[in-house]
């Protein structure tokens, strides 16, 4: 049950509920940049989530606009105890591990709408009790955020006005994801800006399925590509981070999807089982090729939210 709502300052513009907002999306960066004018985040390695709340009724979003509200139960159920009669949250769900890792290989396993372990850590606030948030300052908004989710077990993203680089280096050592910096005055634009960017510890991509290879009748990595000018382009092969209860789950998906040609724009010569590309795989990889192709990738779990 929803606690009593209180008053609280009106803060941004009246408006009408807008509904689902398209996510500003943090650009690639080199380095994290330096400067009084940025604030920076630790970056989760989770799915990232608009949590809305109206009329007491609350649904939960994917980044593509999707409503996952049963699959994040838990998290729609934590939200029951925010203090506000309309809002709209933007941040990560994740699955907590030890020392603040978050681990979406985890997170990928425990998407059955019954999981317990799921929490959201919110970063920015867009919307609440009437008034539209997007035109204020990011620290303007964030205050609010920190505000209204205080008594609720959604967690809030802190944030820091250190040098970048050395919570970069903190970060890395610490071996978590990475770090978000953002304009501490900038305001919600729901486009990717230069007001948002990121910097990874290990490079990651979401990649196209093309097909998986069996060797020995086991089960030996899958084949992947990435959608450059309508074409599928060939990116590499996998074979690394898959854990045999997500392995059987992956075959049973990819063998419904089985075709007899390559769906490479340009055919390879390696040998597999082709698959229509309809499933996005989350790689993490050290580098890559002249050629694009991917040096050393792990497989670290379907992406379903896209």
């Amino acid at each position: 049950m929803a606690l009593q709502r209180q008053k609280r300052q009106a803060i941004g513009i009246k408006a009408p509920f807008p509904g689902f907002i398209e996510p500003v999306l943090a650009e690639h960066v080199d380095r994290v940049p330096r400067g009084e004018r940025w604030i920076h985040e630790v970056k989760f390695d989770g799915y990232r989530a608009q949590l809305h709340i109206a009329n007491h009724d609350v649904k939960i979003y994917t980044r593509n606009g999707l409503d996952w509200t049963d699959r994040f139960r838990k998290v729609a159920h934590d939200a029951d105890l925010i203090n506000a009669s309309s809002a709209i949250i933007d941040g990560e769900i994740v699955v907590p591990g030890e020392g603040g890792k978050t681990d979406f290989a985890m997170l990928q396993n425990s998407l059955t709408g019954k999981a317990d372990n799921l929490v959201m850590v919110a970063f920015d606030l867009l919307y609440l009790d009437g008034r539209d948030l997007r035109k204020l300052p990011l620290l303007t908004r964030k205050t609010a955020l920190k505000a209204l989710i205080a008594k609720s077990p959604i967690q809030y993203s802190e944030h820091f006005d250190m040098d970048g680089a050395e919570l970069f280096r903190r970060v890395c050592a610490g071996e978590l994801e990475g770090v978000v910096s953002k304009i501490a005055s900038s305001p919600y634009g729901g486009v990717r800006g230069s007001y948002w960017v990121k910097k990874t510890c290990a490079h990651r991509e979401t990649l196209t399925i093309a097909g998986f290879k069996i060797k020995d009748h086991r089960f030996d990595g899958i084949y992947v590509g990435r959608e450059h000018g309508g074409k599928l382009l060939y990116a590499g092969k996998v074979e690394h981070g898959f854990e045999p209860a997500a392995v059987k789950e992956l075959q049973q998906r990819l063998n419904k999807l089985v075709r007899k040609t390559q769906p490479f724009a340009k055919r390879i010569p390696n040998r597999g089982v082709w698959v229509e590309p309809r499933l996005n795989a989350e790689v993490e990889y050290r580098a890559k090729s002249a050629n694009g192709h991917l040096r050393h990738p792990t497989f670290k779990g379907l992406r379903e939210d896209l």
